[in-house]
């Protein structure tokens, strides 16, 4: 089957072997596919991953043990349990220390004729959703788990700094509190959306030192964690949702005098993602900035460059 695959160099291969049938996993055929930004840290070395690519995607279950998942569509939560380990009996299964993360670790992402997925990970997708927006679950999901996390006062002042394909599902969800919220970012051609939402938008390079109470770095770069840095006040919190393939220079000590919260935020709750898009409070089809066939895939990646997001097609 076609995939695209990442061995230390980004391919796209035709003879990539079918997934096997494993007990309690479904197969899926995915009709869309998301490439985030951790995919293309993965091209710079990010986690280690070989192997197949992508991991926000809307399916069909062509194949599964379970009837009741056959020919549903479906999008999924990437990380795949053991369900038995301590942590898991714990209820805390996005950190299960036995799992596999799709297209991320140790398990073959979305970006195929085909893959493969545990059945606990799967969620139909509303007959009113369509496509173009189930298939921004995935990080509209973790941008909910900010909420999941940490109780946002509707008083507090809220920024997000970055203007990418994450910080505009992050502005969208902590705006629904009533906060309010200012991006920053360095494409003010992409500003409109969220300014018609009430929110504000300043550059990166606007003259704010701590007036924020809560402050989201979603940039990917440790220039953007600088920026949260100086952003956030005394004894407010500073959430991190960067993945990148950098170190870090962030002053500890400076954390400690101001007594800082420091907060890393991962993969969030689906069921609510779905429930926000099925209700139309978040808008996905602006940040659309082009479709590629699984075949141009490399052309697809090579289009993420300063866009927002780019999705990949696959024809049944």
């Amino acid at each position: 089957m076609q995939a695209v695959v990442f061995d230390g160099t980004l391919r796209l291969v035709t003879d990539y072997p079918e997934p096997p049938l494993r007990p309690h996993e479904a197969i899926i055929q995915p009709h869309l596919i998301g490439i985030c930004n951790t995919d293309v840290e993965i091209t710079r070395g990010y986690m280690g991953f070989r192997g197949v690519l992508g991991h926000e995607f809307v399916g069909t279950v062509i194949a599964c043990a379970d009837p009741a998942w056959q020919g549903k569509r479906v999008v999924g939560e990437i990380n795949a349990a053991c369900f038995a380990c301590a942590v898991c009996l714990r209820g805390d299964i996005s950190h299960c220390p036995n799992r596999t993360t799709l297209g991320i670790d140790r398990r073959d992402g979305a970006m195929a004729t085909a893959f493969s997925l545990p059945m606990a990970c799967l969620h139909e997708v509303p007959a009113s959703v369509p496509d173009s927006a189930a298939v921004f679950v995935e990080p509209l999901a973790a941008a909910l788990e900010i909420l999941e996390q940490s109780h946002l006062r509707p008083t507090e002042r809220v920024a997000v700094v970055g203007d990418g394909k994450l910080g505009a599902m992050i502005v969208q969800v902590l705006r629904l509190p009533g906060n309010d919220v200012t991006l920053f970012g360095r494409h003010p051609e992409r500003w409109g959306l969220f300014e018609q939402q009430g929110i504000t938008c300043l550059p990166s390079t606007a003259d704010v030192q701590h007036q924020f109470d809560v402050v989201v770095d979603c940039t990917g770069q440790p220039a953007g964690l600088a920026t949260a840095r100086r952003l956030v006040r005394p004894r407010g919190r500073l959430i991190l949702k960067s993945t990148f393939h950098a170190d870090s220079q962030l002053n500890l000590t400076m954390l400690v005098v101001d007594e800082v919260q420091l907060i890393g935020s991962r993969c969030g709750p689906f069921a609510p993602a779905l429930r926000l898009l099925e209700r139309n409070l978040i808008a996905t089809e602006p940040l659309i900035a082009g479709r590629f066939a699984l075949a141009d895939a490399l052309s697809a990646f090579a289009a993420t460059v300063g866009t927002l997001k780019i999705l990949l097609e696959v024809s049944p």
